[in-house]
C-alpha cells in the first residue's frame, strides 16, 4: 500500500512541471557576462561527447554508463555557471545540458531508480525550455509518459505523451515518430485499442517523411524502422494480440543491427512472451528467445527495464513448471531476476 502511495505521488509529481514547461514563456537572453569567454566550437566538442555517450549506452546499458554522463553533465553545468557566452552560445550550452539530463533520467529509469530519472527530467524540462528547444522538451514528456506507464500510472502516461505530442511544432519526423510511438505505448496499456492503432499509423507514415533541411537532432538518431516495429511489438503485446506483436517484434530483430545489444535482449523477450500465451503455447521456441534475452542481460549489458521483462516471462511460464525445460531456464534466471 505505502509503496503505491508513493508511485502515485511521484507520477503526479511530474505533471505539474510538465503543464509549467508548456505554457512558460521563453527568455529574451541566456547570455553570461561573466568570466572567461566561451566559443560556439567548445559547445561542438561538448555536444560530441554527448554523442559517444548515447551511443555507449546501447551498447553497455545503464550499470555502466550513469557514472560517466553524471561527471560530464557537471563539466557543461559548471561551463554554464563561470564562463562568458552570448545568447546563442548560452542556449545550445542550456540545451546540451537538458539532453544531458535526459540521457541521465533514462539511464536511472532503466536501472530502477525512478525518483532520481525524475530530478533528472524535472530539472532537463527547465534547460530545454531555456535552450527554447521545443522537441527536446516534448522528448523529455515523452520519457516521463514511459515511466508513468511502467509505475502503473496509466492515466497520466495519456495526459504526458499527448502533452509532448501537442508541445512540439512537427519539425522533425523522427521526432514526431518518437512522440507517436510513446503515445501508442501509453494508450496500449489503458487496453485503448483504436487510438493505439491510430497513433501507431501515424508513427510509420512520419517514418516516410522527408528529413529537414537543418536535419533530425542528434538525440533522434536512434529511431529507425527497428525500433518503430519494436515498440508497435510491446503495444500488441499489452493489447495480448500475440499475432501482430510477433509481426512486429520478428520484423524489429530482423532488422536491427549489433549496435543494440540491450533492445536485441528486450525483443527476444517480449517475442518470447507471445509463444507462452497464445492459445497452443510453443514452449521450445519461447525458451530459446529466452535464453538468448539471458545471455545478453548476463554478459553485455546492465539494464532493469529488461530484466523485468525476463521476470514476466518467467512468471507467464509458471504453469508449464514441471516441464524440465521451462524448470531449467527458470533456474537459469535466478540469479539475474535476483540482482
Amino acid at each position: 500500500m505505502r509503496r503505491r502511495i508513493y508511485l502515485t505521488m511521484l507520477v503526479s509529481a511530474l505533471t505539474s512541471p510538465a503543464h509549467k514547461w508548456i505554457i512558460a514563456q521563453q527568455p529574451t537572453d541566456v547570455a553570461s557576462t561573466t568570466g572567461r569567454p566561451l566559443s560556439g566550437e567548445v559547445v561542438d566538442h561538448l555536444d560530441a561527447v554527448t554523442a559517444s555517450l548515447r551511443r555507449m549506452d546501447d551498447h553497455l546499458g545503464s550499470g555502466q554508463t550513469l557514472g560517466l554522463v553524471r561527471q560530464h553533465l557537471a563539466t557543461v553545468v559548471e561551463v554554464l555557471r563561470e564562463r562568458r557566452y552570448t545568447d546563442s552560445v548560452g542556449r545550445r550550452l542550456h540545451g546540451t545540458a537538458g539532453e544531458l539530463m535526459r540521457l541521465a533520467g533514462w539511464l536511472s529509469f532503466d536501472d530502477g531508480n525512478h525518483s532520481q530519472a525524475q530530478r533528472f527530467w524535472i530539472a532537463g524540462l527547465y534547460q530545454a525550455h531555456a535552450a527554447g528547444d521545443r522537441g527536446l522538451g516534448a522528448n523529455i514528456l515523452g520519457f516521463m509518459s514511459c515511466q508513468a506507464k511502467d509505475l502503473g500510472q496509466l492515466r497520466q502516461s495519456i495526459t504526458l505523451a499527448e502533452t509532448a505530442r501537442a508541445a512540439y511544432p512537427a519539425a522533425s519526423p523522427k521526432v514526431g515518430t518518437i512522440l507517436d510511438l510513446r503515445a501508442a505505448e501509453a494508450y496500449a496499456n489503458n487496453h485503448a485499442v483504436t487510438d493505439t492503432r491510430r497513433a501507431l499509423d501515424s508513427a510509420f507514415d512520419r517514418l516516410t517523411d522527408e528529413r529537414p533541411e537543418h536535419g533530425d537532432p542528434d538525440w533522434a538518431y536512434w529511431i529507425n524502422e527497428a525500433q518503430a516495429h519494436a515498440q508497435a511489438g510491446y503495444c500488441y503485446v499489452k493489447l495480448e494480440d500475440w499475432t501482430r506483436a510477433r509481426e512486429h517484434l520478428r520484423a524489429a530483430l530482423r532488422l536491427q543491427n549489433d549496435e543494440y545489444s540491450r533492445e536485441g535482449a528486450l525483443r527476444n523477450a517480449l517475442l518470447a512472451t507471445t509463444y507462452v500465451r497464445q492459445d497452443q503455447p510453443e514452449l521450445d521456441k519461447a525458451l530459446a528467445l529466452g535464453d538468448q534475452a539471458v545471455q545478453t542481460l548476463t554478459g553485455q549489458v546492465t539494464s532493469a527495464r529488461c530484466v523485468k521483462h525476463v521476470r514476466n516471462l518467467v512468471g507467464a511460464l509458471g504453469p508449464y513448471r514441471r516441464t524440465p525445460a521451462v524448470r531449467r531456464f527458470c533456474n537459469d534466471t535466478k540469479d539475474l531476476i535476483a540482482t
